[in-house]
């Protein structure tokens, strides 16, 4: 159930605006002003488009089957710190790309769907507090 009802959020989102990388990446500089100058070569957003495309994928196999995705987050969160990332930025950008979705998708977005989102991060924030891949077995 949760697993269509991400899905669903996504596929709203993807009809209503389909590109959300500005919109994602607008809100992570406000709130994590930081984090702008790491993208000094990225001068077409390219670098932008494919992380947020591959942070997309790994929500639907986080959700789904969870064949690769929690891991993925816990070694990007590691080779991130390298790029002085901080890991909080990772659980600021899962849920901010949450709240840009959730706009995108309008007035068909539902308590389901939110409450969906909500359970969501949480489990994200697991691995990104967690990168350690012993730890969290």
């Amino acid at each position: 159930m949760r697993a269509a009802l991400i899905e669903q959020t996504l596929e709203l989102a993807a009809e209503r605006c389909p590109d959300l990388t500005p919109l994602v990446y607008e809100r992570l500089f406000a709130r994590e002003p930081q984090m702008l100058a790491l993208f000094w070569r990225d001068t077409n957003g390219a670098i932008k488009g494919e992380m947020l495309a591959r942070v997309f994928e790994a929500i639907l196999d986080f959700v789904g089957a969870r064949l690769y995705a929690h891991h993925l987050i816990q070694c990007e969160v590691v080779t991130h710190a390298g790029y002085d990332v901080p890991p909080d930025v990772f659980a600021t950008f899962f849920g901010l790309v949450g709240e840009v979705v959730r706009e995108a998708a309008g007035t068909d977005w539902t308590p389901a769907m939110e409450s969906a989102w909500d359970r969501l991060l949480a489990d994200l924030d697991f691995y990104v507090t967690h990168p350690d891949q012993a730890a969290a077995a």
